[in-house]
């Protein structure tokens, strides 16, 4: 019986059929309840959690498992407030962003999360789009513009562009790697939030990620933006030129004309990486590619569509069940919400309405099927096949889920709240 509910429920949310706001409701309704569980607020230093000003939201909370978290994580808090920007959440949105930067002010980075032991490296970089987030939502005004843009200033010259330990990340024509102070490529692999990847082969420290190196185009650009803002037109110049040099570097190095997708680039062996995965879309994301390379993109897309969304890469990882491997979770058949909602902004940015808005259909709906099944959603995805568990990573599967949820909200403000 339970099989033939499962079907059913499957067969409901056919991919030609949109949802309607009463397909979510419950599962929106879950979400805005969920959000108190997740929220933690430590203003002093306790044991090896850092004490930060706001309070803040955690990745999950389940009370029946072990795996707990309390600290602040830096990439899932971007992520966690994209269905959260109105009048409501302002403070917890605003006090986030005041948390990651006071983490700057006191360490010079921002840790991959709030703990002692989790100094050693940072996460993927997005604070110049948290920034101009809260700028353009809650419009805190100019002078505080300048403030926040000089701390992502400090973070990209220290943390990024660093050439020699702690932070020693820029190794090769301008461009940065993933790191970590211990010099390991296992810790390198986890700044990149992918832990674990076949992109890097296990030798993160030897790649030029091209996810990485679009954030911190995007950073580029956004300190132009800042500029022009604030009425510095030569300061403005100087970030458009950093960032057209990075682009060209980018373009030479990573990109595959005949794959028609962006690849990380191994500067140890000088040679572009092999497996397509869905970072290949972060410079779409942030607005670095040609309308003709834009196109060849959103053609490749095909090689990671399946039934429920992308899959991170576009086929199942070599050695993936070999005994004693490492598990890669960020990897085919399985998809995580931050990855889809990059693929479907950057989709949006180059005019490809119709295809961002299949792909977030998609996704939501394999969401609601796990959602409408087990009451729960999930930390990822099994795209391949959405009524079946994904694929278990180095640590236990997690539910809530803080990214997921966010985003799942997000995409219905989008494209149910918005139907066409």
């Amino acid at each position: 019986m339970l099989n033939l509910d499962k079907a059913k429920t499957f067969l409901s949310f056919r991919q030609d059929k949109a949802l309607s706001p009463d397909d979510v409701k419950a599962a929106r309704q879950y979400i805005a309840d969920y959000w108190k569980s997740l929220e933690r607020f430590h203003p002093k230093d306790d044991e090896s959690l850092l004490g930060v000003p706001k309070p803040y939201l955690v990745p999950s909370y389940d009370a029946t498992t072990s795996f707990d978290y309390n600290e602040l994580y830096y990439w899932d808090s971007y992520f966690m407030v994209q269905g959260m920007y109105d009048k409501e959440h302002q403070a917890i949105v605003t006090g986030i962003l005041e948390d990651l930067m006071a983490l700057f002010k006191r360490f010079k980075i921002i840790p991959n999360a709030s703990r002692t032991y989790l100094m050693g490296r940072s996460q993927p970089p997005f604070l110049t789009s948290f920034i101009f987030e809260v700028y353009t939502t809650y419009e805190p005004g100019d002078k505080w513009l300048k403030e926040a843009i000089d701390i992502a200033k400090q973070e990209y010259e220290t943390v990024w562009m660093g050439v020699k330990k702690p932070n020693e990340r820029q190794v090769y024509r301008g461009l940065s790697r993933y790191y970590d102070i211990n010099y390991l490529h296992d810790l390198a692999e986890a700044e990149s939030g992918w832990d674990m990847t076949p992109r890097f082969n296990r030798k993160a420290l030897n790649y030029l990620p091209v996810d990485l190196n679009s954030l911190l185009y995007k950073y580029e650009t956004d300190f132009a933006r800042a500029a022009r803002i604030l009425g510095d037109k030569r300061e403005a110049a100087r970030w458009d030129q950093a960032a057209a040099l990075r682009k060209t570097t980018m373009n030479e190095l990573m990109w595959d004309k005949l794959r028609g997708l962006y690849y990380d680039y191994n500067f140890v062996k000088q040679k572009r990486g092999s497996v397509s995965s869905l970072a290949a879309y972060f410079p779409m994301w942030a607005g670095m590619v040609s309308e003709k390379k834009a196109a060849q993109m959103v053609k490749a897309l095909r090689r990671f569509e399946n039934k429920g969304g992308l899959a991170t890469t576009d086929t199942l990882p070599i050695g993936q069940y070999v005994l004693g491997s490492m598990p890669t979770q960020w990897a085919y058949p399985n998809g995580w919400a931050p990855l889809q909602y990059i693929v479907i902004r950057g989709l949006e940015r180059y005019g490809y309405h119709a295809d961002a808005r299949r792909i977030a259909n998609k996704w939501l709906k394999a969401n609601l099927l796990w959602f409408n099944q087990h009451k729960v959603f999930l930390e990822k995805y099994n795209v391949v096949s959405p009524e079946k568990p994904p694929v278990k990573g180095v640590y236990p599967s997690q539910t809530g889920f803080g990214w997921t949820n966010a985003v799942f909200e997000r995409l219905c403000q989008d494209y149910v709240d918005r139907p066409l």
